[in-house]
């Protein structure tokens, strides 16, 4: 009888055991239980990288010439006496916004990648000297310009003077992505260009926004398209997969800009070289900090590559832009 008992007794305590584990998979408060970010958790997170990269200086409208120099010693001239307000000349104070990317570690935190349009419309990897944010503000209301600025970019910061760089232009779309053009002659309110000399870039353009010193990636190989496939939960409103493009130092880095119906990240232009070495970059955020998981792979045709939330890691900001920069 009193192994009848104990027999009994062990059954409850087991069937309340798996009672418990099943209620604690769908416990939203279980330290193991790991919820895939919401898309505003993850714009948020990319916000919070654009903030951080954000400089901020102050000139005065109407007094000519004004030159700032920024934290990695580009100078800055905007001509003072050119500030517009709604059609109207501006004096006195005035915001700068300024932001500086010259590394794909910060390149993907403020998911700005260096993906180019090409003249059939497709986008093709930029290899980069430099994305630049330049805002002007007063009263908080933004301002316009009526003649060209410039910057003197050190070239120690883009591996040395490469002449073959020219000025882009970038644009966010309606997906509130960076889209990259080539800036022409006669393009644009004012044009602008790139000049490398000695030790550094001078570059002249029109308008505020974002400006880019690049040029394209050239590989002779065949090309093709791959696919990547994120962990359960996770699509392009909560996560987002970049490439890495091994041997091109930190100033490099594409993206997977599209999500196809059977919910893979793709790079659907076939631009990428078949034998590439490359790291292929998970990631999306987590609790306020970046989940991520970074995969060396080498291109084959048609490749797909999958993430498990296994392979990913949790890390600040900081954890993220060392690792990613790190990959050579």
């Amino acid at each position: 009888m009193k192994t009848n008992f104990k027999t009994i007794g062990l059954l409850l305590f087991a069937i309340t055991t798996l009672v418990s584990c099943d209620n604690s998979d769908n416990n939203d408060g279980d330290n193991n239980v790991i919820l895939p970010a919401t898309p505003a958790a993850f714009k948020s997170i990319r916000e919070q990288g654009v903030k951080k990269n954000t400089q901020n200086f102050t000139i005065t409208a109407a007094s000519g010439v004004v030159t700032f120099t920024s934290a990695k010693g580009v100078k800055v001239s905007i001509n003072g006496d050119c500030l517009m307000k709604n059609g109207t000349p501006v004096t006195g104070t005035v915001d700068i916004e300024y932001v500086e990317l010259f590394d794909k570690g910060n390149m993907l935190v403020t998911n700005k990648p260096t993906m180019g349009l090409t003249t059939d419309g497709k986008k093709n990897l930029l290899i980069s000297g430099g994305e630049f944010f330049i805002k002007a503000t007063q009263g908080g209301v933004a301002l316009q310009t009526s003649c060209s600025m410039s910057m003197i970019i050190p070239a120690a910061l883009t591996d040395g003077v490469d002449n073959a760089m020219t000025l882009w232009t970038g644009r966010i779309d309606e997906a509130g992505e960076l889209v990259w053009k080539q800036a022409k002659d006669g393009e644009g309110q004012n044009g602008g260009g790139v000049k490398g000399e000695a030790s550094n870039y001078y570059v002249t353009f029109g308008n505020f926004g974002w400006t880019n010193v690049d040029r394209f990636y050239s590989d002779p190989r065949p090309k093709t398209s791959l696919l990547v496939d994120a962990p359960e939960g996770y699509d392009n409103n909560n996560s987002a997969v970049y490439l890495s493009y091994d041997g091109e130092g930190t100033n490099a880095l594409a993206k997977l800009d599209t999500y196809t119906t059977a919910g893979l990240f793709s790079e659907h232009y076939g631009q990428i070289p078949i034998g590439l070495a490359c790291h292929v970059i998970f990631v999306t955020e987590d609790n306020g900090q970046w989940r991520y998981a970074i995969k060396g792979v080498t291109v084959a045709a048609g490749d797909i590559y999958s993430f498990t939330l296994a392979e990913t890691t949790v890390g600040t900001e900081a954890q993220l832009v060392a690792a990613i920069n790190a990959i050579q």
